[in-house]
């Protein structure tokens, strides 16, 4: 996993995962709706996010290529990732939600297909085998997985390999509150992107006292603190806003670099209870 330089006048950095080029700045859209997600994607897009997040469990995925269709960038240029929702990972229901999602989407293929979250009633050898006759019929250029836990991703990607296939990324909850290093450490090995969904911990996190002394210092707000500590990490974070200031704000974060100490600082906030996202379904997690 590779971190291509961070360049000048807003200029997006990469990460390379194994073949894939996936921006660093992507735009969730998780709870954006109609004509709300359609003004928050079209911002994102004029702002500069090159990088588009969503779902077939979002319920959005029309409005947001309606608003890449209406973008003046082209769509070589921009990165859309969706996912298969859980229930819908078996071999066939996998496949069919991929077509379904490009139907939405109104695209010929999307960049990145995961699947959403494991699902312990579905084999994930026949998961994996979706994803993989996914990525071999032209659905998506690559594939990954969201939500996995060192145990599944390992398997995974055994599981990948044995048909022919790398994974690209994994996207998983991630923020200063939650230690994520042994999901990070195993992905880095495999050549995987890390994706932080939730980056600003649901928002709670940048009242932080550490967060602002160190927002103080460099002039920043402490949400492009938040960001900029994943950005250097070579992590992949897709924050989610409607408001055009915001959505301006976690995406002008490139000209400014954190100190080992901030990161460190920053770091050290994990908790032992930080997840904030577990629903009932969820895999044994590694903390």
């Amino acid at each position: 996993m590779t971190p291509s330089k961070i360049g000048p006048g807003g200029q997006a950095p990469f990460v390379e995962a194994n073949g894939a080029r996936i921006p660093q700045r992507g735009f969730g859209t998780f709870q954006l709706r109609d004509d709300v997600c359609r003004k928050a994607v079209s911002a994102a897009l004029d702002i500069g996010y090159r990088h588009i997040d969503t779902a077939a469990m979002y319920g959005n995925e029309v409005e947001v290529g309606e608003s890449i269709r209406d973008s003046a960038i082209g769509r070589g240029e921009i990165f859309v990732t969706t996912k298969v929702w859980t229930d819908d990972i078996e071999e066939n229901a996998l496949l069919a939600s991929a077509r379904a999602s490009l139907g939405r989407l109104r695209l010929e293929q999307v960049d990145l297909l995961l699947i959403h979250w494991p699902n312990r009633s579905i084999p994930l050898s026949s998961s994996i085998k979706g994803l993989c006759r996914a990525r071999d019929e032209g659905l998506a250029a690559h594939i990954g997985v969201s939500n996995f836990p060192v145990a599944l991703l390992e398997q995974a990607v055994k599981l990948a390999a044995g048909h022919g296939h790398k994974l690209v990324a994994n996207q998983c909850e991630n923020h200063p509150r939650l230690d994520q290093s042994k999901v990070i450490a195993a992905c880095e090995a495999h050549g995987i992107a890390f994706t932080s969904y939730s980056p600003l911990g649901r928002g709670d996190i940048v009242g932080d006292e550490v967060i602002g002394q160190i927002a103080k210092a460099h002039s920043r707000k402490p949400s492009q603190i938040i960001l900029r500590w994943h950005l250097q990490q070579k992590i992949v974070a897709i924050p989610r806003s409607s408001t055009p200031g915001h959505i301006a704000d976690n995406f002008a974060i490139d000209d400014f670099e954190l100190t080992g100490s901030d990161i460190a600082r920053i770091s050290a906030l994990h908790r032992a209870n930080g997840r904030m996202v577990t629903p009932a379904f969820a895999p044994d997690w590694d903390v």
